[in-house]
């Protein structure tokens, strides 16, 4: 373990980062299958049933599929720009991509609309 001290606007942390032995390449972020998109106020009147939701807070980094493009589970449909790192954000279960909530540039927070399937 690495003992550090960080600045972040004024503030000063004192924090612990232990190595895991990993290559720090990014994890692919998995999206969970959730609630029908009816339950969802902002979703369109197209959207599939099964939910993709950010992992965690970014900005959209790359649309990697369409409306109406194939998937397998775990194929990239868009990729998150998350602390500096390109994180795939990947399809849940095999599918047809239903709609696509986000454009490249817009920022997420977590849990927000990405896309849907069918």
């Amino acid at each position: 373990m690495k003992n550090y001290t960080i600045t972040v606007n004024g503030n000063v942390y004192d924090v612990t980062v232990e190595e895991t032995g990993s290559t720090g390449a990014a994890a692919p972020v998995r999206a969970a299958a959730a609630a029908p998109a009816a339950a969802a106020p902002a979703a369109s009147s197209s959207a599939g049933s099964v939910r993709i939701e950010a992992g965690a807070a970014g900005k959209v980094f790359k649309l990697e599929k369409k409306v109406g493009d194939a998937v397998k589970k775990g194929d990239t449909v868009l990729i998150l720009e998350i602390m500096k790192m390109e994180t795939p954000v990947v399809a849940p279960q095999d599918g047809t991509v239903a709609s696509i909530d986000v454009a490249v540039g817009d920022a997420v927070e977590s849990g927000a609309l990405l896309a849907s399937l069918n």
